[in-house]
């Protein structure tokens, strides 16, 4: 790492850790997406025994091992959030309480706008991306992780561990598996959305901000553009 006044200074930020997760977990996430889709619009039936079509049997199986990946992922992660770097815990808890911090958020929300001509300059997330992470994604996914684990404990039994941790309050809560479920299917849309912007995000603020964004999670090293003090500490 250089020095912070070189215009060709780089930080090491993403450890290789989180970037491990990052990348398994969009895997997992699309996995999630497609037969959760699949799940609740279902293929035309077929002819035949049905032990010659088991192909929603598959698609279940494919959710069902995606959303245990997707919580030990996230069981990983708050564990990497207390053994890592400060960048690797900053997604789980955004300043919310400092002005500086929705001072930027408000600079973003004009840049992203194009109000304003100029970025920032971060080492980590900028406050809007950090406080959509916390909010849709962190939020989102023990969402999903939760209500996934009553709607599987359904059919897992009264007795297995499942429907005692997560069906046995989560269904009454939500008034019914037929609820639950569109809860649940509401949410993945949401987080369509925000993997849609996450993209389209990263895409435009590795071409038009001051500092690598793509490159950043594949090598972890944070490059800038220009030889400006950085903008705060995220």
């Amino acid at each position: 790492m250089t020095d912070s006044s070189s215009s060709n200074q780089a930080v090491y930020v993403y450890e290789k850790p989180v970037r491990l997760w990052h990348g398994l977990n969009a895997l997992v996430i699309v996995a999630l997406i497609i037969t959760g889709y699949l799940i609740a619009n279902p293929p035309a039936s077929v002819d035949g025994e049905a032990s010659d079509h088991f192909l929603m049997g598959y698609v279940r199986f494919v959710h069902f091992a995606a959303g245990y990946l997707l919580t030990v992922g996230l069981l990983f992660r708050l564990y990497w959030a207390y053994a890592g770097n400060e960048h690797a815990r900053e997604i789980f808890l955004p300043p919310l309480l400092s002005r500086d911090f929705w001072q930027g958020v408000g600079h973003e929300i004009l840049w992203y706008a194009l109000l304003v001509k100029e970025p920032r300059k971060y080492v980590g997330h900028n406050p809007l991306a950090l406080l959509a992470m916390h909010f849709a994604f962190v939020w989102g996914t023990l969402f999903m992780i939760v209500t996934g684990f009553a709607l599987y404990g359904e059919g897992t039994g009264q007795g297995s561990w499942q429907y005692v941790l997560f069906s046995s309050w989560v269904l009454p809560v939500f008034g019914g598996s037929q609820s639950l479920h569109s809860w649940h299917h509401l949410v993945m849309w949401l987080i369509i959305c925000f993997v849609l912007i996450h993209i389209y995000v990263a895409v435009r603020e590795d071409k038009l901000s001051r500092q690598s964004i793509l490159s950043t999670m594949a090598t972890g090293w944070r490059t800038f553009r220009d030889d400006k003090p950085l903008d705060g500490s995220h």
